[in-house]
């Protein structure tokens, strides 16, 4: 049966498409290269946040969110400056219209719900017209990615236990046939099937060919993030600083980008490719599913933040404030990693993990498990099992063991009395209400949020202080993670032509289009926006083509 329509990506931003698709009565074939253990993608691993704006629980919160204000932090950290940014900039509005709109009630009638406490992520570069979120907007799904995922899973598998969907996996697009400026169908190799477990490397032993007739295609197949090579190739070390020679990956292998270059060759326009979101607080992960495997510490506003030879970052290079700048600082000094130095008090209240496996309470959706994970004794128990067996913690009853740790680990880089006045000075700054350290101050501004306080900024205490120990040292690597930009296409989905021409049936959602329009995060992202950009620019490209 040949379908109405072929979508190339089995994640979230084609299961959106596909699902809008079905309920415009259309019918859909959608390949993947992965096998069903795969469905749903790289959203399966998140930890489900989403940008919404001025919503029920940010109102119980008492924050006050608006439009005009998610406008100006969008805006400020974007930065759109090139002749290409049009259609993304459109992107950036229609996401903040359905942010503030529709799409949490869209969301809330296929189930979704979120965790009360709205987390406030990349809290900015200093200035009220630059980045960053001027309020808490990090809506947590309960059940995290797995739960964004699970409502539109749950229809697309119906719809093809009705014969309305139908899945190819295993079939690796490699070429797009297009004839007078319209797609006319999709070839590639059909891989041999493999059953490693979820996010594992799989094979790419190829065992026959395909070639599927389509006039209406939608490329969702994502981003390059697990593929280095192509990801030193885009960045911009010139701009930027080189990237270290070591890095870990926030995603699986098969997030290879592959694709992107495809629809090149086929006469798409790729755009702001040089555009990335890559984390800073990257841990080696101690129990790894794919290869390189690293996790994000998702880091309060407390750990001092140092570079490879034991010298402070300036502001806003803090935790939890600035990636970009932070990381163009890092790969601008030229080492391969930097150190967070906090307390055992910090890290208990602080440090979460990024990720649905890190998060078992959250993903579990129990308020049970909450309570017990959140305001027990102790860190968190994946917080935990990191510190006592991942092999970029250090942790010391004394400053210069923990020092000695850290030279053991980072290659001898770290002078103690350089590190230890720096502290010094800053504890220093504890004793009163007002300070002129910028960090001093982000503490107690975070304070100042009722849901940091509770849950998320540790009370300010001197670090060198015995009585708040252990010390401890984390080794930090960047992770690598999103393709901020990508296929060029129109407020529909639809692909453009490097000429500027629409391809006929051609479209893309999701991060293999920059999320909407070829990378609407500009230079920046506000977080939250990722999923939230695969299920907006999923259901406008579904909605465009049904």
């Amino acid at each position: 049966m040949q379908s109405d329509v072929v979508i190339i990506g089995a994640g979230l931003a084609g299961l959106v498409a596909a699902h809008e698709l079905v309920l415009r009565g259309k019918t859909v074939t959608i390949l993947d290269q992965e096998g069903r253990q795969n469905l749903g993608g790289q959203a399966f691993w998140s930890l489900g946040g989403l940008c919404m704006v001025d919503t029920p629980e940010q109102r119980r919160m008492r924050v006050k969110d608006s439009h005009a204000l998610a406008t100006n932090d969008w805006f400020g950290s974007a930065q759109f400056d090139r002749p290409e940014d049009r259609w993304p900039a459109e992107w950036a509005r229609a996401y903040l219209d359905f942010a503030t709109g529709e799409m949490r009630s869209y969301l809330h009638a296929l189930g979704m719900r979120w965790f009360p406490v709205v987390g406030w992520a990349e809290r900015g570069g200093g200035f009220a017209n630059g980045h960053g979120n001027s309020v808490p907007r990090f809506h947590i799904t309960w059940g995290t990615g797995p739960g964004v995922l699970q409502p539109f899973i749950d229809r697309v598998l119906a719809a093809e236990k009705a014969g309305d969907v139908i899945f190819c996996f295993r079939h690796r697009v490699t070429s797009f046939d297009i004839q007078n400026g319209q797609i006319a169908s999709v070839s590639g190799d059909i891989l041999a099937p493999d059953d490693a477990p979820r996010g594992a490397e799989t094979n790419r032993d190829v065992i026959d060919t395909f070639d599927l007739k389509a006039d209406q295609v939608i490329v969702t197949s994502g981003g390059m993030g697990g593929n280095f090579d192509m990801v030193r190739r885009h960045w911009d070390a010139v701009r930027s600083g080189p990237l270290p020679k070591t890095l870990v990956s926030g995603v699986p292998r098969h997030v290879d980008g592959l694709l992107l270059d495809h629809m090149k060759a086929a006469g798409a326009d790729l755009i702001n490719m040089d555009r990335m979101w890559h984390y800073c607080e990257g841990v080696q992960n101690w129990d790894p599913i794919w290869p390189d495997h690293g996790i994000r510490i998702l880091p309060g506003p407390s750990s001092m933040w140092f570079d490879a030879t034991g010298s402070r970052l300036p502001a806003p290079c803090m935790p939890g404030f600035d990636t970009m700048s932070t990381l163009h600082e890092i790969c601008r000094r030229g080492y391969d990693h930097t150190w967070f130095v906090l307390t055992q008090k910090i890290i208990e209240k602080e440090f979460a993990l990024s990720g649905s496996e890190q998060n078992p309470d959250l993903t579990g959706g129990t308020w049970r498990g909450v309570l017990k994970e959140r305001l027990g004794k102790g860190a968190t128990t994946a917080v935990e099992a990191f510190k006592e067996k991942g092999q970029d913690f250090v942790v010391a009853q004394d400053f210069e063991t923990m020092v000695g740790g850290m030279n053991q680990l980072g290659g001898n880089l770290i002078d103690s009395k350089h590190l230890h006045a720096q502290i010094a000075a800053r504890d220093a700054q504890i004793d009163n209400p007002f300070t002129k350290d910028a960090q001093i101050t982000a503490i107690h501004t975070a304070r100042n949020y009722l849901g940091d306080k509770l849950i998320r900024t540790a009370k300010p205490h001197r670090i060198l202080d015995p009585d708040n120990g252990p010390l401890i040292a984390v080794k930090l690597h960047v992770l690598t993670r999103k393709t901020l930009g990508g296929i060029h296409t129109d407020l529909d989905g639809r692909v453009l032509s490097r000429n500027g021409e629409r391809i006929g049936g051609l479209r893309a959602a999701g991060e293999a289009a920059g999320f909407g329009g070829g990378g609407y995060h500009g230079k920046n992202a506000l977080e939250g926006t990722f999923l939230g950009g695969c299920i907006h620019s999923g259901r406008r490209a579904g909605r465009a083509a049904g």
